[in-house]
């Protein structure tokens, strides 16, 4: 069996396309000729299917170790098409925190299609008690955004099997070159592919993947029913981009070790928050179901601090949503990626509002480390 890199590179053979060409071509046609004697051809018109981005999903597909994959418009496309499947009179319990945008489709969204969602505050304490005839599936992220909390996904996806529910793993923080949810027992993964598998903050897209044939058809049906489709453009720039996604994340991971080793010892930081760092449990977890710590992690300024003063002096990191793209990003959840969330969700859930949350790029770590010097200096 090829290794990740060699499979992301290798994915599509370029014996598939007719000149050879090692870049497969970009289909911008919205609709095809067919054959006038009856029947379809292989692809019809745009929305049901694109040469492009059909490359694009088998390719995501192998590097996801999954039989299926489908490419969405952007990541809560992805996330949409899979709680989507949920029918009305059913129960989804929703892992927390999760992104804001995910938290809209559970308190928003759902209702109107007369399906309940049940937050779950420490999947560790998920047992069979949590489940009736009603539930039908789990929705988590792990780690957490932006707490960094650890979930078991063997363990919880036994637990939701056992229960007749499925199990949607968010997975866009440790991509599956770092962690792989359907070898663990998951039904689905979802990603925003706009963050680590594209990864130079030029495009929105998702993926989600399976192993059924059975929920493939109920995702495929997301993008032809409500027109949830990434365009042949993003296809293309995506289908390149992730080729790179393994030596990007090493030299992300690399970087972001330093940078909290860096962070931990400084006295303007009252507290490092990663992947594992909760307790001893979830350090195992972590360290069984995945290889490595990603390069998100979030963290606490000293008792004190100016944060504002902080954010200003940073020039090498900039304040803005999103991740997993070569440039560093900071930004504060509560206000920006968890803003939709109530106040009161913000305690339960422990996203603080001097919570600030670090997505490394692939910047030489000596400058990234200088910024955040100098920046913790002005705090104080």
């Amino acid at each position: 069996m090829a290794g990740f890199n060699t499979t992301a590179i290798h994915a599509i053979d370029p014996r598939d396309n007719e000149y050879r060409a090692i870049v497969p071509p970009v289909h911008m046609a919205s609709t095809f000729g067919q054959p006038t004697e009856g029947g379809e051809g292989p692809f019809e018109y745009s929305r049901g299917g694109n040469p492009t981005r059909s490359k694009l999903e088998e390719s995501l597909a192998k590097i996801e170790g999954a039989k299926h994959a489908s490419a969405y418009a952007t990541g809560m496309g992805a996330s949409a098409a899979a709680m989507g499947i949920l029918k009305s009179g059913e129960t989804l319990l929703m892992g927390m925190p999760v992104y804001g945008g995910n938290y809209r489709f559970g308190t928003i969204e759902l209702p109107k299609r007369g399906v309940t969602t049940r937050f779950v505050a420490d999947m560790a304490e998920l047992s069979d008690e949590d489940f009736d005839e009603t539930v039908k599936m789990v929705f988590l992220e792990t780690p957490t955004n932006p707490t960094l909390r650890v979930s078991d996904i063997e363990r919880i996806a036994e637990l939701a099997h056992r229960n007749g529910a499925l199990l949607v793993v968010d997975n866009t923080f440790m991509t599956p070159y770092l962690q792989r949810p359907l070898e663990l027992g998951a039904d689905i993964t979802v990603q925003s592919a706009t963050k680590y598998l594209g990864g130079h903050g030029d495009l929105l897209a998702g993926v989600a993947a399976t192993n059924s044939d059975e929920l493939a058809d109920e995702l495929f049906k997301s993008q032809l029913i409500n027109g949830n489709i990434m365009a042949p453009t993003e296809a293309y720039r995506l289908l390149q981009n992730v080729k790179t996604l393994g030596i990007r994340m090493d030299r992300q991971q690399q970087n972001a070790l330093k940078v909290m080793d860096f962070l931990k010892g400084h006295d303007g930081v009252a507290e490092v928050i990663y992947a594992g760092s909760a307790n001893e449990r979830e350090r195992e977890i972590q360290q069984r179901q995945a290889q490595g710590l990603g390069a998100l992690f979030s963290f606490k300024l000293a008792p004190g601090a100016n944060t504002k003063a902080f954010l200003d002096s940073l020039e090498v990191f900039t304040f803005a949503v999103s991740l997993g793209g070569i440039e560093s990003l900071i930004c504060l959840p509560a206000t920006m990626t968890q803003g939709a969330y109530s106040e009161e969700h913000l305690k339960e859930f422990g996203v603080d509002t001097d919570l600030i949350r670090v997505a490394v790029g692939i910047e030489d770590v000596e400058d990234l480390i200088a910024d955040l010097d100098k920046a913790l200096s002005a705090a104080f």
